[in-house]
């Protein structure tokens, strides 16, 4: 099989920067509850455009689908808008065009935080009224797709975030975080190649909050803006803070790593634990890799409580409110989101599916890993559903970052960052 998603194009996702603050405030301006103009009816001959951001493999299996669509559509043409795979530029794009009031793309790929945004603002149309059949995802995804009642967008392919083991190194996964640290501490003394116990990423960026938010399972926690400061909360970042600084599991470096330096950390066979997204399976296929993927294991973070929690990440599909073309672009998704094609796609790209269809033995003979990824896809909880997202963010990495660089208490800087976003929530 070839399961090779380039880190770079997952780590994309996680650049939230100014600009996605600016848009949220231009959101909120431009707020208008926009409608659609005449629509084209589903059996005359049109062209829908596709905004996506995929590269590499994943562009190559986004045009075979469009191909293979085509043959079953012939009056209806796919084009794909190909923007950046940089996410503060990709959202500066989609911008542009929605303030403009643009009726194209008709389809846009949008990240898991984005839809609450876009919909406030009257950017992306409803679908509630096509029926979909929501039970079909997982119930963590389907939340990021929804604003005040309404299914703005629906899943694509889903990335929950949890914890890499070496099972060579450790046949049993830890059950509680005490337990990881003996693990992890136990591993690195008895076999000297070992540099640390456990990688994760703790940049200051959107990574580090699904990171933390990873940590939190492991205590009971939640990322609620109106109820930050929470003891499970307060027991997650002085966790994550201890890793680095009491039981130094984790280097100092780990303050400036995100996924993709993690994803290094673990293959090249540096730490036997390791928080982060499943491409790390098809970074471990490759060649190079010191860890084969038969000898990963992949789990939730361990839990004290006896509840199990992943992060949510992935992409969505949405319709542009002023397309009018969404019969075509509705019956476009439709296929996206078919089982074959949504199997085709993770056995060419590695892009777990969104669809729980997807994941059955024609799926995990070729790829046994998806297993694993399925259990955790079942207990993905999304960063908090809000067109204030943006600015909720930035105080969350002021938070984290601060306390992973030893600045802050974790009791002080959670404090301070739940009182600034509560207002927000």
């Amino acid at each position: 099989m070839n399961a090779s998603p380039a880190p770079a194009r997952r780590a994309r996702r996680w650049r939230l920067g100014g600009a996605v603050a600016g848009l949220a405030l231009v959101a909120a301006a431009c707020g208008s509850g926009s409608s659609s103009g005449a629509q084209s009816p589903a059996n005359a001959n049109q062209t829908v455009v596709f905004a996506s951001a995929g590269l590499g493999t994943e562009g190559q299996a986004t045009q075979a689908a469009a191909n293979d669509f085509q043959k079953l559509h012939p009056n209806i043409h796919i084009q794909l808008l190909a923007l950046s795979s940089n996410s503060t530029q990709f959202l500066q794009q989609i911008q542009q065009r929605f303030i403009a009031g643009s009726s194209t793309p008709d389809v846009i790929e949008s990240d898991v935080t984005y839809p609450a945004t876009f919909a406030k603002a009257g950017w992306i149309a409803p679908l509630d009224k096509y029926g979909t059949d929501l039970s079909a995802f997982f119930p963590g995804q389907v939340k990021a797709g929804q604003y005040q009642g309404k299914t703005y967008a629906i899943p694509w392919f889903i990335n929950p975030e949890g914890l890499f083991y070496r099972t060579d190194l450790i046949p049993t996964p830890p059950t509680t975080p005490a337990q990881l640290v003996q693990m992890a501490q136990a591993a690195t003394q008895r076999d000297p190649s070992l540099k640390e116990g456990l990688a994760f990423p703790a940049d200051k960026f959107e990574g580090a909050i699904t990171a933390y938010m990873v940590f939190q399972g492991g205590f009971g926690g939640q990322l609620n803006p109106s109820n930050l400061n929470t003891p499970q909360n307060q027991q997650a970042l002085q966790f994550e803070h201890d890793t680095i600084y009491s039981s130094k599991i984790a280097p100092q470096a780990v303050t400036g790593w995100q996924e993709g330096e993690v994803q290094q950390a673990f293959t090249s066979g540096q730490t036997p634990f390791a928080i982060n997204y499943p491409f790390v399976f098809g970074a471990a296929a490759k060649a190079g890799s010191a860890v084969p993927v038969s000898k990963i294991g992949f789990t939730a973070f361990p839990s004290s409580t006896g509840t199990q929690q992943a992060a949510l990440g992935g992409e969505m599909l949405a319709l542009n409110a002023k397309s009018s073309h969404q019969a075509a672009a509705w019956q476009f998704i439709q296929y996206l989101e078919s089982p074959q094609v949504q199997q085709q796609r993770a056995i060419s790209t590695g892009d777990p599916p969104a669809l729980q269809a997807s994941y059955n033995q024609a799926l995990f003979s070729q790829a046994p890993y998806f297993q694993q990824v399925q259990t955790l896809a079942k207990v993905v909880v999304p960063r908090p559903v809000t067109p204030n997202y943006p600015q909720i963010s930035t105080n969350l990495q002021t938070m984290i970052s601060s306390v992973v660089s030893n600045l802050t208490s974790p009791s002080s800087a959670l404090s301070t960052a739940a009182g600034q976003v509560k207002p927000l929530a």
